[in-house]
């Protein structure tokens, strides 16, 4: 494998001790460890599951992708993680490829299911250990015992699967993923029906995998979920991909602010000079809610504040709220 870190050049010492100051060390470079070029699906049937998809995922990152359901993301892990063969493109993954070098592009994957199947009756030690086997790793029992003790299965490593709730059982499929030492690995619905405590527990095994340099692809129908964790953010939809994006980025240029005032009174209706506003009467009346692009020129607050108080209507109270995740997906996937 390629080095990406260039080695920093030794000094010799200078007269009277007198040392520069070391050069900067250079940012590590981001490169892709996951390529997917042209990509199709068309199945016997003549559905068209993925249309010229082209995606690249970053080394290290936490890669979020959404989309509805029947939008293609299930068919796209699977081509590329050999379940599935394409129609027509390519994947590389670690620079090699998954159809013609798919022993060692595969030993680079650790996926993680949606559906929960395993051996109810072993041990979680034995299930864990057994499926390093199938990557014919050799035995190592002290990676196993730090897999189980990063995921907090330690305590259960003994206990039969049947035993566990369902969150340790999800926890023992990701460390099952993790047994063979991938450097990628995929989380299909990790925390689906899991409750809410679990959930965020679920994040913080993520973020401890992502850093000890695990590249982390991660689908949910949970959009908090992937507005909490993702580095990166991809949405799908009819089998095309309609938008990659800095999840940062994405929520700056596509979201929108929401002000809400919180009147003196309750008001019934609105009169005919502030209709080109679209406000929004809330709360029975008593909240008035003015969504404004700040992309724009101008947001209208000014003016709006101003034919307010010309209509007489007076507020205690305001704030603004940036538009969530939720609502760009749902933007996103109406107008694609």
């Amino acid at each position: 494998m390629h080095s990406y870190f260039r080695a920093p050049l030794t000094r010799l010492p200078l007269p009277g001790g007198f040392q520069p100051p070391p050069t900067p060390t250079p940012p590590a470079i981001m490169f892709s460890i996951i390529s997917v070029a042209n990509l199709s699906k068309t199945y016997g049937s003549g559905f068209k599951a993925l249309k010229n998809v082209n995606l690249d995922i970053k080394h290290g990152e936490i890669f979020a992708l959404l989309g509805p359901n029947g939008a293609g993301k299930t068919t796209l892990i699977s081509i590329i993680c050999g379940i599935a063969n394409p129609s027509e493109g390519k994947v590389l993954v670690g620079g090699e490829n998954i159809q013609t070098s798919y022993r060692k592009a595969r030993s680079l994957i650790g996926l993680v299911p949606q559906e929960l199947h395993t051996d109810a009756f072993e041990s979680v030690w034995a299930t864990v250990s057994f499926s390093r086997g199938l990557f014919g790793k050799p035995k190592n029992p002290d990676h196993i015992e730090k897999v189980l003790k990063d995921l907090s299965l330690w305590d259960k490593k003994d206990s039969k699967i049947i035993t566990l709730s369902g969150g340790m059982k999800r926890r023992v499929m990701i460390a099952k993923a993790l047994s063979h030492e991938p450097q990628i690995l995929f989380l299909d619905e990790p925390t689906a029906g899991v409750d809410v405590e679990l959930r965020k527990g679920m994040w913080e095994v993520v973020r401890t995998l992502q850093q000890s340099g695990v590249t982390i692809i991660l689908t949910t129908h949970y959009i908090e979920e992937a507005e909490e964790m993702a580095d990166r953010i991809g949405i799908i939809n009819k089998g095309e991909i309609v938008l990659v994006e800095d999840k940062a980025t994405l929520m700056s240029k596509l979201g929108k602010k929401r002000l809400t005032l919180h009147l003196q009174g309750k008001v019934t209706s609105l009169p005919e000079s502030l209709a080109h506003y679209q406000l929004d009467l809330c709360d029975n009346g008593a909240t008035l809610v003015y969504d404004y692009d700040t992309k724009g020129e101008r947001t209208g607050i000014t003016s709006l504040l101003s034919d307010l108080r010309t209509a007489g209507i007076r507020f205690n109270d305001l704030d603004t709220t940036q538009s969530s995740l939720e609502d760009i997906f749902v933007d996103l996937v109406r107008t694609s």
